[in-house]
C-alpha cells in the first residue's frame, strides 16, 4: 500500500536567487492548496508553514502574498493567512472550461506536435506516477501541473495556457488522499503515459477519449470531501 504523506518536503536552495526560490515555495503552496492540504477557511501563519516546508518564514511570507494577489488567500491581520472557500459551482464551472479547452486542443496535437517535444514531456509524466506510488500529493500536483501546461504549450498559444493554468490554481482537489488510501492515484497518473502514447501513435480518437476520462476524474476529486472530524 503507498505510503501516506504526513508532512510537506523541503524545498531546495535554487541557486541562492532570491526570487527563484519564492517562486519555488509559492509552487509548492499552490499544490498544497490545490491539493487540499491547506484547507479553506483555516488560517495559517508563516512561521508554521515555514516549518513544515523546512524553509524560513521569509519566503513563505512574499510567496503567500503572491496567493494573496491572486486570490488564493486572503491576510488576516497578526494571525497570517485564510484559504479562501471555492464554492461547489465555481469547481465545477473550472472543471467545465477546462474539458472545453484541454479536450481538443490536446488531440490537436495528435496532428501537430513534434514527436522529440512530446518526448521531452515524458519525465514530468514518469515524474506524476513516482509521487502518485509515495503518496506525495504537492510532487504529484506539480508534476501533473507541468505535465498538462506543457502539452498546452505545444499548441503555441500562450494565452490560452495561461488561462489553464489559472484554472488549476484555482481548482481544489480534496479527494487526492482518499485516491492514495485506496491505491488509485497511481492508476490515474499513468493515463499521462498513455496521451503521450497515443499522441506519438498519432491517434486523435485515442488521446481525445483518455483526456476525456482523465479531466473526468477532476470532477470527482474535488467532490470527495472527507466529513468533519
Amino acid at each position: 500500500m503507498p505510503a501516506q504523506r504526513t508532512s510537506a518536503p523541503a524545498l531546495p536552495t535554487l541557486g541562492g536567487q532570491k526570487r527563484n526560490y519564492r517562486e519555488r515555495v509559492a509552487d509548492a503552496l499552490r499544490a498544497a492548496l490545490i491539493a487540499g492540504e491547506l484547507r479553506p477557511g483555516e488560517v495559517y501563519s508563516a512561521p508554521t508553514l515555514a516549518a513544515r516546508f523546512g524553509v524560513s518564514a521569509t519566503p513563505v511570507r512574499e510567496a503567500m502574498l503572491d496567493l494573496v494577489k491572486e486570490g488564493l488567500v486572503d491576510t488576516v491581520p497578526n494571525k497570517g493567512f485564510r484559504v479562501t472557500a471555492v464554492s461547489d459551482k465555481q469547481l465545477d464551472e473550472y472543471t467545465h472550461i477546462r474539458s472545453l479547452i484541454e479536450i481538443p486542443t490536446t488531440a490537436g496535437l495528435a496532428t501537430t506536435a513534434d514527436p522529440v517535444a512530446l518526448e521531452a514531456l515524458r519525465p514530468a509524466a514518469e515524474e506524476t506516477v513516482t509521487a502518485a506510488a509515495a503518496g506525495d500529493l504537492i510532487a504529484h500536483v506539480e508534476a501533473d501541473t507541468r505535465f498538462h501546461l506543457g502539452l498546452l504549450a505545444l499548441a503555441g498559444n500562450e494565452h490560452l495556457v495561461e488561462v489553464v493554468r489559472d484554472l488549476r490554481k484555482r481548482s481544489r482537489l480534496y479527494g487526492l488522499q482518499a485516491l492514495v488510501e485506496a491505491g488509485r492515484l497511481e492508476d490515474s497518473a499513468q493515463e499521462h503515459l498513455e496521451i503521450l502514447d497515443a499522441l506519438a501513435a498519432r491517434d486523435e480518437e485515442a488521446v481525445r477519449a483518455i483526456m476525456t476520462r482523465h479531466l473526468g476524474h477532476v470532477r470527482g476529486l474535488w467532490a470527495a470531501r472527507r466529513p468533519a472530524g
